[in-house]
């Protein structure tokens, strides 16, 4: 993406929130619009198509504290007016000088040019100022506008059984999103024929333009700032380059992902444009929950039922886990609620230790014992102590 469609686009108005909006916000706004708007559940809409690769650009952007820092700060100074054509400086009414801002000089200069380039993501004032404005060169931005550039960044959304998320897995995932045209191989042409180079910008994708002080770059209209004109268009994709196809892809999910989490695969998005890098691909997880088991961290939770003679006389308990099952003692004399833990069955990750498996027992109390049960629950009634109520007895007696 391009310094100038930072200028030009507001990602804010994309997503439908405001500049304040905290990342939570905008997270939930995405992934709103993305399942709206995604290929799969409007296939052949061209409109929503864009719009779904127009949020995701935006998401891209606003979802990166960095980014977005920039972003902000880029639209607030150029929305300022400070750069508009012919501005002036002072009551002297001076052209303003661009290089008083941006540093691409010597002395002091220099150095607040430095600064800039910092904030501005490593990509510095002076080359931001210039993909806008200057006439190219060595390293300007004409020729960056008419090279190589990334593919956008895809996202979608796959959901997991809950030993899947916790042993991890292998999934085949098919993606409706563009990619390059199998018949002309991404360059437009009609099969035994090539793109030729535009004459108008000899291949650069721009034409300059002297505008006052400042000398303007805007895309080549002969070729609309490909730099090649394709003089027989491939039928396939209409000189495009590009189709929209379903892609199938694997995807290994590691032991322990997450519900809600995002995984990012490098490469594995759209296919860039003249031999530019492919962009990402965003996997977000959502995992089912078991009928049993919890999750807390890397440990599992399970909750087990107990009688009142196992909690007071002990027991041996038999669980599953996810590996097979295990036996636990139960103390006598367990109260309700307590935890016990079975070490290491737990999430087993790579670069950690196991996590364990941890039980919590509920004492049953059952309701309308009768016939033997009840006397022998009377006989133990008496056989037993108190229940330890002497302090609240005294209480009630100097309050009554």
């Amino acid at each position: 993406m391009s310094s100038k469609d930072w200028l030009e686009k507001d990602f804010y108005a994309v997503l439908g929130v405001p500049k304040s909006a905290p990342t939570d916000e905008i997270k939930k706004a995405y992934r709103k619009l993305a399942r709206d708007l995604h290929p799969d559940r409007n296939p052949g809409n061209k409109e929503a198509e864009e719009k779904f690769k127009a949020a995701s650009e935006a998401y891209d952007v606003l979802s990166d504290d960095k980014k977005r820092k920039e972003y902000d700060e880029m639209r607030s100074l150029f929305g300022s007016g400070a750069f508009r054509r012919g501005a002036r400086s002072g009551a002297g009414g001076a052209q303003f000088d661009p290089s008083d801002l941006f540093g691409g000089f010597s002395g002091a200069g220099a150095q607040g040019g430095a600064a800039g380039d910092r904030r501005f993501g490593g990509a510095g004032f002076s080359d931001i100022f210039s993909s806008i404005f200057s006439g190219g060169g060595p390293g300007g931005g004409a020729a960056r506008r008419g090279g190589p550039r990334r593919g956008r960044d895809v996202e979608t959304e796959v959901t997991l059984d809950f030993a899947q998320a916790v042993r991890g897995t292998t999934l085949p995932l098919t993606l409706r999103s563009a990619g390059e045209c199998e018949t002309c191989h991404g360059n437009g042409a009609k099969p035994g024929t090539s793109p030729r180079t535009c004459p108008q910008c000899a291949g650069s994708g721009l034409i300059s333009r002297n505008q006052g002080s400042f000398s303007f770059s805007e895309p080549c209209r002969d070729c609309q700032g490909a730099g090649t004109i394709v003089d027989q268009k491939c039928p396939e994709c209409r000189g495009t380059g590009g189709v929209t196809k379903n892609r199938t892809i694997n995807v290994r999910f590691p032991a322990g992902v997450a519900d809600g989490q995002r995984i990012r695969l490098s490469g594995r998005g759209e296919p860039g444009d003249r031999g530019g890098p492919a962009g990402d691909l965003y996997v977000q997880v959502g995992v089912r929950p078991d009928e049993l088991f919890g999750r807390t961290g890397d440990d599992l939770t399970l909750v087990v039922p107990i009688t009142i003679a196992e909690a007071v006389l002990g027991a041996d308990l038999r669980v599953p886990t996810l590996d097979g099952p295990v036996t636990l003692r139960v103390p006598p004399g367990t109260p309700s609620g307590r935890k016990l833990r079975a070490r290491g069955k737990g999430i087993t990750r790579k670069d950690g230790p196991p996590g364990d498996l941890i039980v919590t027992v509920d004492v049953q109390v059952p309701g309308g014992v009768t016939g033997e049960a009840r006397d022998a629950l009377e006989r133990f009634a008496k056989l037993t102590p108190p229940a330890g109520r002497e302090r609240l007895e005294a209480r009630v007696r100097r309050n009554s």
